[in-house]
C-alpha cells in the first residue's frame, strides 16, 4: 500500500493525543502507518494546518536525523493532504521496558543508557530537538547492546534554543530517576555519551537542564 492510494485496515497498535498508529503492508515490508486525526475542539482550518505541518515536521526530522547517524524509522512514503505517514516498523525493547527488567545487569543498562545520550548528542549538536523524549519514544531494535532509535518527533524542531534542549535532557533524567533504584549511575553513564555526542554544547545543555530541574520541583 502507500498512503496516498489506500484506506488503513490493518489492526491499531496505540491511539494517542495526536495520532493514530495502525499496522500495515508497503512493498511487500511490514510497516506502520501514522494518521494525525481531526480535533473538534480546534477551528478547522486550524485544524488543518497543526495537522499538515506536524505530518511534515516530523517527516522531515526523521530523515535529518538518520542523516546524521541518529536511528529513526525510515520514512517510506508521506500523505500530507491526508495527514499521513507510512514508517519503518521496528520491533525490540524501550527504554523502559529495559529500566523495568529486573534481570538486566547493571553494566548493560549503563551501556545503553550511554548510547543513547551519544546518539541524543548527535541530535542536539544537529541543530535538532525531539521534543518528547520519554522513555516509551526510544527503542533498541538490536536489543540493550545495540544504539537506540528514537522515535515521534513530532514535537521536535530545527535549530531549537537552548531551552528546548534542555527538556529534552530533563526528560531522560526524570525517567530514569523514576524507574530504576541504581538512577545515579545510569544517568552518569548518559551524560557521558551526551558529551561525546555534543562536545561543545553538552556543559550548557545540562546546565539549562538543571535549571528546568529546579523549577519543576519548586513550581
Amino acid at each position: 500500500m502507500t498512503a496516498a492510494d489506500s484506506e488503513p485496515t490493518g489492526p491499531t497498535v496505540s491511539r494517542g493525543a495526536e495520532a493514530t498508529l495502525r499496522r500495515v503492508e508497503w512493498m511487500g515490508l511490514p510497516a506502520l502507518l501514522k494518521e494525525r486525526e481531526t480535533k473538534s475542539y480546534r477551528a478547522k482550518a486550524l485544524d488543518e494546518r497543526l495537522r499538515r505541518e506536524r505530518t511534515r515536521t516530523e517527516a522531515r526530522l526523521l530523515v535529518d536525523a538518520r542523516k546524521l547517524g541518529v536511528r529513526t524509522p525510515m520514512v517510506y512514503d508521506v500523505d500530507l493532504p491526508r495527514h499521513r505517514l507510512v514508517l519503518e516498523q521496528l520491533a525490540g525493547p524501550t527504554l523502559r521496558e529495559l529500566l523495568e527488567n529486573l534481570e538486566l545487569p547493571l553494566a548493560t543498562l549503563e551501556g545503553a543508557l550511554r548510547r543513547l545520550g551519544e546518539g541524543l548528542g548527535r541530535l542536539h549538536a544537529g541543530g535538532i530537538s525531539h521534543g518528547d523524549l520519554t522513555s516509551s519514544n526510544v527503542l533498541f531494535p538490536d536489543g540493550p547492546d545495540g544504539p537506540p532509535a528514537f522515535l515521534d518527533l513530532s514535537m521536535g524542531s530545527r535549530s531549537p534554543g537552548l531551552e528546548e534542549l534542555g527538556i529534552d535532557l530533563h526528560l531522560v533524567e526524570e525517567d530514569v530517576k523514576s524507574l530504576h533504584d541504581a538512577a545515579d549511575a545510569l544517568v552518569r553513564a548518559f551524560h557521558e555519551g551526551y558529551a561525546l555526542g555534543n562536545p561543545h554544547g553538552a556543559k550548557d545543555v545540562r546546565a539549562r537542564a538543571k535549571a528546568i530541574r529546579g523549577r519543576v520541583r519548586y513550581a
